[in-house]
């Protein structure tokens, strides 16, 4: 079983913090794989915005997790405290991937882990990260990133989409979408701020590819081209990949080539079949 372990202390955002606990702390219905063993981990009582938190765990917890998860700090011109950051750089050194929401990014730029690593916060506050340290890669214009041991969202409802790609790295595409479900919220989000890898369909709505989407997604065992795509939302191929870079921040074929892929994940994850010899 994994261990996550939510490092807290006094002045974290809470929503934040509930976002992650939700995500971590109970498996959907119907998933018979181990989930998450969450442990919430401080030197004492905290106050997050009005709610006071009891930590069942203190900071040297944090080197036994897999995982830390540093929520959102509420004032990012205050530094950190020493003890939080020392024990943050000490899971990171032990082993346990760390990740940070929306402004958390300061406590582990402060811990060091961000040094010549790309990194994202809350658009408020990029520019903060960015001067104060400067050997921070701070991309202002994705969901969240990813470096592998070190991850960093962008804020508020992002942090949902990045405690989901923690998921989806666990235990896979199928899982992730049912805890989305049990969570009412879209497994990949779309938008010119999403983080690279994804580039998913977005919901109906009164945009022009509205009716495309799910015409295409029907489709995808076809092979479609773009100028497939173009002929049946009745416009040019350039007026079509206009709009798609609007609405999905990606061009037709990137979008077309990840649905794909994530079709066949999901095939691979919940289905048998049997490879051609």
């Amino acid at each position: 079983m994994t261990t996550v372990a939510l490092a807290v202390t006094d002045g974290m955002l809470h929503f934040e913090l509930s976002i992650a606990y939700e995500v971590f702390s109970a498996a959907p219905i119907g998933v018979a794989d181990p989930w998450y063993d969450l442990h919430v981990c401080g030197r004492g009582a905290v106050r997050a915005g009005w709610f006071r938190l009891e930590p069942d765990h203190g900071f040297e917890q944090l080197t036994n997790a897999d995982t830390v998860i540093v929520p959102g700090w509420s004032d990012v011109d205050e530094a950190p405290p020493a003890d939080l950051v020392d024990a943050v750089r000490a899971a990171h050194e032990a082993g346990a991937r760390v990740a940070s929401l929306c402004t958390g990014a300061f406590v582990l730029a402060a811990a060091g882990l961000l040094d010549g690593r790309r990194a994202t916060t809350h658009w408020a506050h990029t520019q903060a990260l960015a001067d104060r340290y400067p050997q921070v890669k701070v991309d202002p214009d994705v969901l969240y990133v990813d470096n592998g041991s070190v991850l960093t969202s962008a804020g508020k409802a992002a942090t949902m989409d990045l405690c989901l790609h923690l998921v989806r790295l666990d235990h896979g595409s199928s899982i992730t979408n049912a805890v989305a479900r049990r969570l009412v919220v879209p497994p990949h989000r779309d938008g010119g701020q999403a983080q690279f890898v994804t580039a998913p369909a977005p919901a109906p709505d009164n945009h022009p590819l509205a009716e495309l989407f799910p015409w295409a997604i029907e489709r995808l065992d076809q092979p479609l081209t773009v100028e497939d795509l173009a002929r049946q939302a009745r416009m040019s191929s350039r007026n079509l990949g206009r709009h798609f870079r609007s609405v999905t921040g990606t061009t037709p074929l990137q979008w077309l080539l990840t649905q794909r892929i994530r079709y066949a994940q999901e095939l691979l994850e919940t289905t048998d079949p049997s490879l051609p010899k």
